[in-house]
């Protein structure tokens, strides 16, 4: 019975690994995909509205 728990655990363990990886990478993709299109761009940066000013400010990673 414990090495039924002890390996219950580790597949736990091992799935919260996984997703936290697999969300990782989704992070990074999309910098590295904004980033490609700005540089295809020429732009310096990707500007997102403030919704308290309505003013545009380059968004923060």
């Amino acid at each position: 019975m414990p090495q039924l728990i002890f390996f219950a655990l580790v597949v736990l363990v091992a799935y919260w690994g996984y997703r936290s990886f697999v969300k990782e990478a989704e992070r990074v993709t999309a910098k590295v995909r904004r980033t490609e299109r700005e540089a295809a761009n020429r732009s310096m940066g990707t500007l997102v509205k403030d919704p308290k000013t309505g003013e545009y400010r380059l968004a923060k990673d």
